[in-house]
């Protein structure tokens, strides 16, 4: 189950609130793996268009908003990733990792577009789930990952005590503008 996530406000993430200003509203933004969409609430707030993506999509269904499209499908199924042909001005993913999607998640951003990532890495084992080492980052893996394909604009590796204690990583990085 790899959208292991932790019980959490029903606010957005402090990161996403954090970086999110950065995305221009030029295009959509992807959330993957948007679950019960409390990003998806947030960035429609904020006046984004909002494609949210997830296998599970009935906590997004009552919505009403027309800048809002969403995309029902398991992402792990080894099928081609859906959105070969679009352009993001921003993407956001929390509490999620498949790393077969690293690459097209990067290669997916408009030039300009802003990913912002944070999800559990090595060393949360301690405080509970998840513990398969496959659903948790490695030592800057992060960094490893966008390292010459985004400008980085903020990177962390930390623990964190609230909502509860979790090693967490996120990043916030630009794709550089063509």
């Amino acid at each position: 189950m790899p959208n292991c996530s932790f019980p959490h406000s029903t606010g957005p993430s402090a990161w996403i609130e954090r970086h999110s200003p950065l995305i221009s509203r030029s295009g959509p933004i992807l959330d993957i793996a948007a679950g019960k969409g409390r990003h998806t609430r947030y960035l429609l707030k904020k006046g984004h268009s909002v494609i949210a993506v997830d296998k599970n999509l009935s906590s997004l269904r009552n919505i009403k908003n027309a800048r809002l499209s969403l995309i029902q499908v398991d992402l792990e199924t080894g099928a081609p990733w859906p959105f070969k042909k679009d352009m993001f001005a921003g993407i956001v993913v929390t509490n999620y990792l498949y790393r077969p999607l690293f690459g097209p998640i990067i290669a997916s951003l408009a030039p300009g577009g802003v990913l912002i990532y944070e999800t559990f890495a090595r060393g949360n084992e301690k405080f509970g789930k998840p513990n398969n080492p496959d659903y948790l980052l490695e030592p800057d893996e992060l960094i490893q990952v966008t390292l010459n394909k985004l400008h980085i604009i903020a990177y962390e590796d930390l623990l964190v005590e609230q909502p509860r204690p979790a090693r967490i990583q996120r990043i916030c990085g630009r794709r550089d503008e063509i």
